[in-house]
């Protein structure tokens, strides 16, 4: 099947971006020059720039010095569309809480390590920020924190691509419904393992906090899969 032309020029876009012809801060042709190139519309044009845009590939500003820019790559940006397609494998039963766990185990205990091994002051402090109290907080601001947590832990590897790759993870739209199954205690467990974490991390104790980390994804498979499953 045929693509709609704005998608063709977006693709012919998007490739110049992801080999490298067109680099981060640099600027695209300008619309017309676009439409004289491709033989599409203006509206078509914008169209296709606007769904670069949504894919955080390029940014778009205004004005006499305005006009469309190769984007800056971001971890957190780019991961949205990761955790789209997450998103829609787990809504449609391919994927499940398991198969979840089982990636996050893969990433998150060897990224442990190496946090402890290369981890800032800063990253410290984030990681610090993102603790909770399990008998005050609520059950929203306890996945918030969870995610910001582990988002600062694999911050704190400095390696952009296993940051990208690990926040999808924590970004699944119906972890509040699986959460809702969790045992008594189960946050109380959570908030030790991750000040575990953080000690082992602080301390740069890289075999500690692979331990750590690989205790807390086994705590949160028994707690929340159901028994029988692989």
């Amino acid at each position: 099947m045929r693509l709609p032309a704005y998608q063709t020029l977006a693709e012919d876009l998007r490739a110049e971006i992801t080999s490298g012809r067109l680099q981060p801060g640099e600027r695209l042709p300008t619309e017309p020059q676009l439409c004289a190139r491709s033989g599409v519309s203006r509206s078509t044009v914008r169209e296709a720039l606007r769904l670069l845009a949504s894919q955080h590939l390029i940014v778009t500003t205004r004005g006499v010095t305005g006009g469309s820019f190769v984007a800056h790559p971001s971890p957190a940006e780019l991961s949205d569309t990761l955790s789209t397609g997450l998103n829609l494998l787990i809504s449609a039963s391919t994927a499940g809480l398991c198969d979840l766990l089982e990636v996050r185990g893969s990433l998150e205990v060897p990224a442990a390590a190496q946090a402890a091994r290369r981890r800032t002051e800063e990253h410290v402090a984030d990681l610090e920020a993102a603790l909770f109290d399990p008998e005050t907080a609520g059950v929203t601001e306890m996945l918030a924190a969870h995610r910001a947590f582990h988002a600062a832990l694999v911050a704190a590897t400095g390696n952009p691509l296993l940051e990208l790759l690990c926040r999808p993870l924590y970004q699944v739209s119906n972890e509040r419904e699986v959460v809702a199954t969790a045992p008594p205690g189960f946050w109380r467990q959570v908030d030790a393992d991750h000040r575990e974490l953080l000690r082992r991390v602080r301390d740069r104790d890289p075999e500690g906090a692979t331990e750590a980390a690989r205790a807390h994804i086994t705590f949160i498979k028994n707690a929340l899969v159901p028994q029988g499953r692989p």
